[in-house]
């Protein structure tokens, strides 16, 4: 993976393919760009594909208290500009999904298409925040496995595959206690997207799998209704992380997308 420092902090990221056409893949907490392997495969025959970890999820670097959606959406505009990509299809998965959303409000030119997968719309409420505030808090104190342990059941179906179930979680040990406190902490500080929905004006794709328990079909649902000519799709045999226990259907819905944007 390239590294470079930007925005102040080294950033890792994954860059294949060599397109024309750019696509950025924003993962789900609290895992990392290696969530997107089978997406990338799958993108990297037509498009330039691009997929960075976030600060102290990953390999890039340590992260300060909150890692804010503004924050995160920053190191993705500096790594853009680095890599000298004007323009890009985004699709974000989840915490991805909240980046995307904050990343279209800074930077709407940079967008050919917007792909919302498996997140919701709006922010949390005061109960959503001290939750929040009490897993950073356990992560610090309890370390990687234990979040492994209480975030794996959670993205995933009930009756998940045992071989997804180990990539989920080495996806998770390969973070730090400080990343995912940060995350947790920065997504309790997010902003309320709902009013983003109307203002989004190119191509957009919602995609949610049907046992989705985190953020479920409803949700989509919503954000597909709030976007003007957004297609939704539902992934079958897919909770949270679709892509990653349904990645043929997810890869159909993803890759038809980008392949049909205009220039």
């Amino acid at each position: 993976m390239p590294v470079a420092n930007l925005n102040g902090t080294e950033i890792h990221w994954r860059d294949a393919g060599s397109g024309s056409s750019a696509v950025v893949l924003l993962h789900a907490f609290p895992l990392h760009s290696g969530m997107w392997t089978r997406q990338i495969a799958a993108l990297e025959r037509k498009h330039r594909v691009i997929a960075l970890d976030y600060r102290g999820l990953g390999k890039s670097g340590t992260p300060p208290e909150a890692s804010t959606l503004d924050l995160l959406a920053g190191d993705v505009r500096a790594l853009l500009a680095h890599l000298r990509v004007g323009r890009a299809a985004v699709a974000g998965l989840s915490m991805g999904g909240y980046l995307a959303f904050e990343l279209y409000r800074q930077a709407p030119g940079l967008f050919r298409g917007i792909a919302l997968c498996d997140t919701k719309a709006g922010a949390d409420d005061e109960v959503g925040k001290a939750n929040r505030e009490k897993f950073a808090r356990t992560a610090l104190e309890k370390g990687l496995g234990w979040v492994a342990d209480e975030m794996v059941p959670k993205l995933l179906r009930p009756g998940a595959d045992a071989a997804v179930v180990k990539e989920v979680r080495h996806l998770i040990l390969d973070g730090t206690p400080a990343g995912v406190a940060a995350a947790q902490r920065g997504m309790a500080k997010r902003q309320d997207s709902i009013p983003t929905l109307a203002t989004i004006a190119c191509p957009a794709l919602v995609v949610v799998g049907a046992e989705d328990g985190m953020t479920p079909p409803a949700e989509a649902r919503k954000i597909a209704d709030g976007v003007k000519g957004a297609k939704l799709v539902t992934i079958p045999d897919a909770g949270h992380l679709a892509n990653v226990e349904n990645p043929a259907a997810f890869d159909a819905a993803l890759t038809a997308f980008v392949d049909g944007l205009p220039a």
